[in-house]
């Protein structure tokens, strides 16, 4: 099996610019590969004729994984998620970063040979062949979870960990979420939900509409009706594409077009803060210092 990964392993090392990934084999059949990607997208076409034997899961750290199945649509990986599938699976399927940025981790699991010789603690589980295989992926399909706070407390604890203990955390926390995945309800209503290519049209639509237009304030019902999408899709599908809610997400961009208008114009704060969409000075004086640590009046003074 250690062969079989590596193998795979150099397959995503020529797709990503040939920058190396290291993979920690922890119990038989078991790897554990970090990632710290800065790319914005990379494919990977699996040839080998193993893929199916080999379970992948991955979890997003920071940044965003978007992906673009082969039947065109759109699921996408936000801090804290994570998918499980067999390498099989995603042949062909596109892996894009659209942060430009990308941290997380993936653990390979080679079903047959952990199905042999599982660790002890799994041995009467069957978790390799009836709970991953046929279970969470029946003929090839491929789960794509939300994190929640039980997840995040086991793959929060790959990181940070002291050397001298580092392997044996990267065990337990393995075992952790298997036994955390034998219990686990995946029914669709459970999954992240896929997008179709033209539902993300319009949700980028919206989005440059938006940015384009930061003066003015727009809710969710009159982009609704503007855009004929149903304002929970909206809400849900622009979280999803974009890593954040509509207000939260655009209030970033408001921020940082006030911050490049503090330092290249010579507008008033008032008139900035007009620009960017406030009407009281004063909300967006605090805005601003939220997100910055100073006031508008010290940042543009300490960027000219």
């Amino acid at each position: 099996m250690n062969d079989e990964l590596l193998k795979i392993i150099k397959d995503i090392e020529k797709s990503n610019n040939n920058e190396p990934l290291d993979i920690t084999f922890l119990f038989p059949g078991i790897g554990l590969s970090y990632l710290s990607l800065a790319s914005n997208s990379f494919s990977v076409q699996h040839k080998h004729s193993a893929m199916e034997n080999i379970m992948q899961i991955n979890y997003c750290k920071s940044g965003q994984m978007e992906w673009k199945m082969k039947n065109g649509n759109y699921i996408f990986l936000n801090p804290g998620d994570f998918s499980l599938h067999t390498m099989k699976s995603c042949t062909d399927s596109l892996v894009s970063f659209p942060a430009g940025q990308y941290s997380g981790l993936t653990i390979y699991i080679d079903l047959q040979e952990a199905s042999v010789c599982p660790p002890e603690l799994l041995k009467d589980t069957s978790i390799f062949d009836k709970v991953l295989r046929k279970g969470i992926c029946p003929d090839d399909t491929i789960s794509f979870l939300a994190g929640n706070e039980q997840t995040e407390s086991i793959f929060s604890a790959f990181y940070d960990q002291p050397e001298n203990v580092k392997l044996s955390y990267q065990k337990i926390k393995v075992l952790e979420l298997l036994l955390y995945l034998i219990k686990l309800d995946f029914t669709p209503q459970k999954q992240l939900t896929a997008y179709q290519s033209e539902q993300i049209d319009i949700i980028r639509e919206i989005h440059d509409s938006l940015t384009e237009r930061m003066g003015e304030r727009i809710t969710i019902e009159e982009l609704s009706k503007q855009y004929l999408i149903n304002p929970t899709t909206l809400k849900t599908a622009f979280k999803s594409v974009y890593g954040n809610s509509i207000a939260a997400h655009i209030k970033e961009h408001r921020m940082e077009q006030a911050a490049k208008m503090l330092r290249e114009s010579n507008l008033s704060i008032s008139e900035i803060a007009q620009a960017v969409g406030y009407d009281s000075q004063s909300k967006f004086t605090a805005t601003f210092k939220t997100f910055f640590g100073v006031l508008p009046r010290e940042y543009k003074k300490n960027h000219k």
